[in-house]
């Protein structure tokens, strides 16, 4: 007996995966942003800041710090059935800045995570992502005793042109990171639209 169209079970379409960078400067929390959201048990290079490390590890503003990342972080969420983002978190050292052009390939965009109290460490990898034309999410990562500014205030504090998201975020509580992933994924989508309208 051959088996009719309705006997046969239809699979569900595998979901697409996208790959998303966490970047941002020495202790903003990307490892935390990473752990939280992650589904799975976050892969984290993390080691502890030793007396060696001093002379070039600026611990100005996160002086209670005792680890850091030394390669990369790893994670994955799923945003919907048709969607899973996998997470990769960048070391914010600048003495480790060379591994971020590896971790960018492949990447659809990156959240750069911005601590109010030193703003200016998010410029390198702000810079980093518009020269290389990679779509970008401003996370700004809400840290208790931090003084809280409005989205539009931060945008100008870094000079950021008025098409990217920048999203108030708490990097430890997963449905808050979630608003920042989802945002630099919806940035990335229409960038790809408007490029794709251009060339038609």
């Amino acid at each position: 007996m051959v088996s009719g169209p309705s006997d046969i079970a239809t699979a569900a379409p595998d979901p697409l995966a996208l790959k998303i960078l966490v970047a941002g400067g020495f202790g903003v929390g990307k490892t935390t942003l990473v752990g939280s959201v992650s589904e799975i048990r976050s892969l984290q290079t993390e080691e502890r800041l030793t007396e060696a490390g001093r002379p070039v590890d600026d611990t100005t503003g996160v002086a209670a710090k005792r680890t850091t990342t030394v390669a990369m972080d790893f994670g994955r969420i799923t945003i919907s059935d048709a969607l899973v983002l996998y997470l990769f978190g960048t070391p914010g050292q600048e003495r480790f800045w060379f591994l971020w052009d590896e971790l960018a390939q492949g990447a659809i965009g990156a959240v750069v995570l911005a601590d109010t109290r030193r703003l200016a460490d998010s410029f390198a990898a702000i810079d980093f992502f518009e020269s290389r034309g990679l779509p970008f999410a401003v996370g700004v990562n809400c840290f208790e005793g931090a003084d809280r500014y409005p989205p539009e205030a931060v945008r100008a504090a870094l000079d950021l042109d008025p098409d990217i998201p920048v999203v108030l975020c708490d990097a430890r509580v997963r449905s808050s990171a979630r608003e920042a992933l989802v945002a630099v994924v919806e940035h990335a989508l229409r960038r790809s639209a408007a490029a794709r309208s251009a060339m038609t």
